[in-house]
């Protein structure tokens, strides 16, 4: 059974920065593509990014690079998500997700993430920004 595991989250000024981590238990992580999405209150659900088995990164949509830098450690079974300059309308919950699919590609950032295959998701970790 796969276990996806957030933390990290927490109370971030506007500004500041934060790291969120995602581990993986049970699968062949360094084969799979992983990524992060968000919810916030009252809000759809929203991609932010994804890693794939090879490194390749997508964003979604590729304006998150501002502020956004998704990035994995293999040895640790781990993505992170790093937030720069996180404004007030980042506040969400996040989640990560887990793709089922050997060597998977990631979502194209037109298609939004995550897609049916990220299959293994978690309890995500909440991140407030305050003003």
């Amino acid at each position: 059974q796969v276990q996806v595991t957030e933390t990290g989250g927490g109370l971030v000024q506007a500004g500041g920065s934060l790291r969120l981590s995602c581990t993986v238990a049970g699968l062949t992580f360094h084969s799979v593509a992983m990524g992060w999405y968000r919810q916030a209150p009252g809000k759809e659900r929203e991609g932010v990014a994804c890693i794939d088995w090879s490194n390749d990164v997508t964003y979604y949509p590729e304006s998150m690079t501002e502020r956004f830098t998704i990035s994995r450690d293999n040895s640790k079974k781990t993505i992170y998500l790093d937030m720069n300059n996180p404004k007030a309308e980042d506040t969400a919950m996040y989640y990560c997700a887990a793709s089922s699919i050997f060597r998977g590609d990631c979502p194209p950032a037109t298609n939004g993430f995550p897609s049916t295959e990220f299959r293994s998701r978690g309890q995500g970790t909440q991140v407030t920004v305050s003003s």
